[in-house]
């Protein structure tokens, strides 16, 4: 009776810190506004356990190791150079075969605060100056580069590359906080996502554990310049990629783990549903030239993130303790980084899976990009892009 006596006296004493923080060290003390939002996910039962037991992305070649930092977006322009990526220092590079080479540029505020650091995270502190171009697409007629910036919103620069046009910086009176990812169809029409209209993407950590709900998907009208927003109340939204035939796209939800089908075309036009349930955190979505989608997901959702999903205030309580927030999202993606990409059939049914579970080689993917036999993944957390062999 003593013992449990002197426990339920620690737990008060934490609760009541957690409660007050009065030293100010825990990882929401700069944001008195944070409130954690309950994920509505489906049952544990239902949660994919496909997995791949021969670790097959440990077999993928690591290339320009520490030759860039942090590249988030793979892509291959309409002649098939490249590829081009935007990395943690605002820019858009090339690779012209031989070497990278600057392409474009997002911020019309460069200075010497941009030059190469050592660490990818040494870019946080001035991404909102110097630009942090996330998703990229070619127009395939046009040649021109469309470019989901987080702080400067959607962009465009013409093939010659340079200091990018802004197209969007806001939505019917709401600025763009977290510009993501993007596509483009036939007509020219963009549908990208805002992932927050409350956290920057210097402060994604805090998006993630609050998983609050201000994410829109949008669409851009190039001919009336006009966007208008499609969906709203949305978790974390991220990938976006038109179906082979145009009739759709699917964009990825992250809090919730889940893709969505959002109808362009037919009956069905203007609305969405689910597409698959997924077994963690989706980051981008591409589709190949045979229709199928690859999608590329952060870490697999444990017993641990699935509990804290359901009871919000459990998650505020535990950000409340004086720990620094990156153990926190090393505890959330069990210790540490390990790369997972699946590939879905236009119908949504799981086709592959390829994983590297020890994090060994192929450390994290923020995005899968098929082109000739072969996968290009690239992540945001990584100086290097991972290829991937599939014959």
């Amino acid at each position: 009776m003593k013992f449990a006596g002197i426990l339920a006296g620690i737990f008060l004493l934490v609760a009541v810190y957690c409660g007050l923080d009065p030293f100010r060290h825990s990882p929401i003390a700069d944001f008195p506004d944070f409130e954690s939002v309950k994920v509505d996910i489906p049952p544990w039962s239902e949660m994919p356990k496909d997995r791949d037991s021969e670790n097959l992305l440990q077999k993928s070649e690591i290339k320009f190791l520490n030759e860039i930092q942090g590249p988030e977006s793979v892509a291959f322009d309409p002649q098939g150079r490249g590829p081009y990526t935007g990395i943690a220092d605002g820019r858009v590079v090339f690779w012209n075969g031989n070497s990278w080479s600057d392409f474009a540029y997002t911020s019309p505020n460069r200075s010497q605060i941009c030059n190469p650091k050592p660490t990818i995270l040494g870019y946080l502190k001035n991404e909102h100056i110097c630009g942090r171009p996330l998703g990229l697409r070619f127009h395939k007629k046009t040649g021109d580069l469309y470019i989901a910036d987080a702080y400067f919103g959607l962009l465009k620069v013409g093939p010659q590359g340079g200091l990018a046009t802004p197209l969007v910086i806001e939505a019917q009176g709401v600025p763009l906080k977290f510009t993501n990812d993007l596509d483009i169809d036939d007509d020219g029409n963009i549908y990208f996502t805002d992932s927050s209209t409350k956290y920057q993407r210097r402060n994604f950590m805090h998006l993630v554990f609050s998983a609050e709900d201000s994410g829109r998907l949008l669409k851009y009208d190039p001919l009336t310049k006009e966007t208008t927003v499609l969906l709203r109340n949305l978790q974390f939204p991220n990938g976006v990629s038109l179906s082979k035939d145009g009739s759709f796209f699917l964009f990825c939800e992250g809090s919730k783990g889940r893709l969505i089908k959002y109808f362009i075309k037919g009956e069905k036009a203007g609305t969405s549903e689910v597409f698959a349930i997924l077994p963690g955190f989706p980051d981008n979505v591409r589709t190949n030239e045979k229709g199928e989608f690859w999608v590329a997901i952060h870490t697999r959702r444990s017993m641990y993130t699935y509990t804290c999903a359901l009871f919000p205030k459990l998650r505020t309580f535990l950000l409340k303790l004086p720990i620094p927030i990156k153990f926190h999202y090393l505890l959330s993606i069990g210790g540490r980084l390990h790369a997972l990409v699946i590939k879905y059939s236009p119908d949504g049914k799981i086709l592959q899976v390829l994983e590297d579970t020890q994090g060994t080689v192929v450390r994290a993917v923020s995005e899968v990009e098929e082109k000739d036999g072969k996968l290009w993944m690239g992540s945001v957390l990584m100086s290097f892009i991972a290829v991937y062999n599939l014959h």
